[in-house]
């Protein structure tokens, strides 16, 4: 097999519980002070090993490592007021990548395999000026930077990546002929850093490919940090270390030379957290958006990354370990779900492995985590499903700087599950859900003794909640009618709750904590009806200076007659503009649709299949509002909603 040359960087992996004599040796890795691989012999046989034990990620917790000192990275900006809207991220000064970005003159979105820069405010001379495609190439967001735009996507590369020949061995089925083996290899997450001073001719300055799949990124000043998970490939009969490393390349310029794929790191670069473990990848890697000749950093971990959350100075990255019952010998107390966290310190584009930990149950999303005033707070659920009854019970835990668990709030709302999580300061507001709503209030300010203030149950659920205030937040989620049996029904292509009726949008009063009110309340359509803004927060804009909201929504109604329970038939797709005010509540300003109004909407059954006419996302410069599906870019004035100008887009 052909062997590759190394890379001269200093790598981490980190990885979890089952022992492989001889992988440590008596020196650590310099950069992490984590033990290393003494040998590619010992680096193979955790993977393999792992491999036929039928281990396709982590399974147990690990045992939290001692923080590596690191210095403090700079507080995050303070927001100034803008006449555009910024996407709507977990954390202020920590921008998030997605589909649209704009810097309140331009917009930059991302349609099918294209990524348009349009001319976008004034409205009338609003117009695409400029677009990047590349062949094989699919893009999935991005960032921008003054005059710089860094892409993520997905390149295709088939079998005939350079650097992987195939190999030709002996039929046994049929003697004396032979077979092609063709290395079998994962996709390539493609990182592109563009120049933009000429919006209508890009420049591409340096180009990342990494083996995996694209989880998330932050943006920090100018620097981005992101997060791909990576597979092992076990193709190999007798697999190498450079078979199972991901490979990386890195170009400068708009180079057509075909530049191989080398391994990210030679195996007495990787570290690991004893006992190891082994089955899977995950990288996080920095880039300067400002500086292209800066070096990438990198890190890499041996895991499944499931969900990230990022403050200014710590990046955090969660994932599953879950109980195996397989008679090797665990004590009982293990057998539970656990979520295993690991802490790097983020500080000018450097990644600094800092602690890890771990909470019992799973978690949601990336809200289910936050950091403040030193501590990292957790919200889990600990599934459970005894006797045909639900057993689950939820959990906040705080964990200190070294990710031991200082404080605990446990078996909340046993037979329920948390359907969302917000931290706000020293307090945590957390939705349960069975068959009524509880909006649960947390005091966090003791992180030794959290507690509960009090609780609202309210029909239905939110799924996500926004701040709009320090004493007030914003729920969506659907509307739920206590008079039909709120039982489960099975579907051969979902389960769900015949009592669920349409998108509901809350507007709860917290300023009593013992006492949490819901003062205004929106239901939109009927059974069927959806928001993507529900389980996407980019979707969701909300500006609290003008009271704008808007998010979009796939509308379902039932006709007259047809009892709840049944599914609504579907007559819009579009956003919906709302104005909110602690006065006022929620007041519909009108609907935007990219669809003609006797364009029949394509259903299969009881599912909606939205076309490119779909509306995603939303964001408003000055006094226009912008909406983007795969088709257009479409201009409405924000005071009466009437159209301004429609920029045609190509989604293929």
């Amino acid at each position: 097999m052909k062997k590759f040359g190394l890379l001269g960087l200093s790598f981490l992996v980190l990885t979890s519980i089952l022992v492989i004599p001889g992988c440590a040796g008596d020196k650590n890795d310099p950069a992490s002070g984590l033990p290393t691989f003494t040998s590619e012999k010992a680096l193979v046989s955790a993977f393999t090993q792992a491999q036929n034990r039928g281990y396709a990620g982590n399974w147990w917790a690990m045992e939290a490592m001692p923080p590596v000192p690191a210095a403090q990275a700079d507080a995050a900006g303070v927001a100034v007021n803008k006449a555009y809207s910024d996407t709507n991220v977990q954390v202020a000064g920590v921008d998030e990548a997605d589909i649209i970005k704009t810097d309140g003159k331009y917009i930059y979105a991302v349609s099918g395999s294209v990524i348009y820069i349009a001319h976008a405010y004034p409205s009338e001379s609003a117009e695409i000026v400029g677009q990047i495609a590349i062949e094989e190439f699919s893009p999935q967001e991005l960032f921008i930077d003054g005059d710089r735009i860094l892409v993520f996507g997905y390149t295709y590369t088939g079998y005939t990546e350079p650097g992987y020949p195939i190999t030709i061995m002996p039929d046994d089925m049929m003697p004396g002929s032979s077979s092609i083996i063709y290395p079998y290899r994962t996709g390539l997450t493609s990182v592109k850093l563009y120049d933009i001073k000429d919006r209508s001719n890009p420049e591409l300055l340096k180009s990342i490919d990494i083996e995996g799949s694209y989880l998330t990124s932050r943006k920090i000043g100018s620097d981005v940090y992101f997060v791909i998970n990576s597979y092992p490939n076990y193709s190999d009969i007798k697999p190498t270390a450079s078979d199972l490393i991901p490979g990386y390349r890195e170009t400068s310029g708009d180079s057509k030379t075909p530049v191989s794929l080398k391994p990210i790191a030679s195996y007495d670069q990787i570290g690991y957290i004893p006992p190891v473990q082994a089955a899977s990848f995950i990288t996080i890697a920095s880039l300067s958006m400002t500086d292209a000749d800066k070096a990438v950093s990198k890190t890499v971990i041996v895991g499944s990354g499931e969900n990230v959350y990022a403050s200014a100075d710590n990046l955090y990255i969660a994932q599953t370990s879950w109980p195996v019952y397989d008679g090797i010998g665990l004590p009982i107390a293990d057998q539970t779900q656990n979520t295993v966290v690991t802490k790097f310190s983020l500080k000018a584009g450097e990644i600094i492995y800092q602690a890890a930990g771990k909470a019992r149950g799973h978690i949601l999303n990336q809200f289910a985590m936050d950091e403040y005033d030193g501590y990292f707070r957790i919200a889990t659920t600990i599934s459970g499903y005894v006797n045909n009854r639900d057993t689950s019970t939820n959990n906040v835990f705080v964990l200190d700087a070294s990710l031991k668990v200082t404080g605990a709030l446990e078996d909340v709302a046993p037979g329920e599950s948390i359907y969302a999580v917000r931290f706000m300061g020293k307090r945590a507001y957390m939705v349960t859900f069975l068959h009524v709503d509880p909006l649960f209030v947390i005091d966090l300010a003791q992180p030794e003794d959290p507690k509960i203030l009090g609780k609202l149950k309210i029909p239905g659920y939110s799924n996500y909640l926004q701040p709009y205030d320090e004493t007030h937040l914003i729920g969506i989620g659907h509307e739920v009618d206590p008079s039909i049996d709120a039982g489960m029904v099975h579907t051969e292509n979902a389960v769900y709750y015949t009592a669920i009726q349409g998108v509901k949008l809350s507007l709860f009063d917290v300023s009593d904590v013992s006492n949490p009110v819901e003062v205004y309340k929106e239901v939109i359509g009927d059974r069927g009806t959806e928001s993507l803004a529900a389980s996407e927060h980019k979707a969701f804009l909300f500006d609290k200076e003008s009271g704008l909201l808007v998010l979009p929504v796939t509308v379902a109604e039932l006709k007259p007659g047809q009892p709840k329970n049944m599914q609504g038939e579907y007559v819009f797709q579009g956003a919906y503009v709302y104005n909110l005010t602690l006065n006022g509540g929620f007041s519909l300003q009108g609907k935007i649709s990219h669809y003609d109004t006797n364009e029949i909407f394509q259903k299969s059954g009881e599912y909606f299949y939205g076309g490119s006419g779909q509306i995603t996302r939303s964001l408003y410069i000055e006094n226009v509002l912008y909406t983007l599906s795969q088709s257009r870019l479409q201009l409405n004035d924000l005071a009466d909603l009437s159209i301004l100008n429609v920029l045609a887009l190509d989604s293929k």
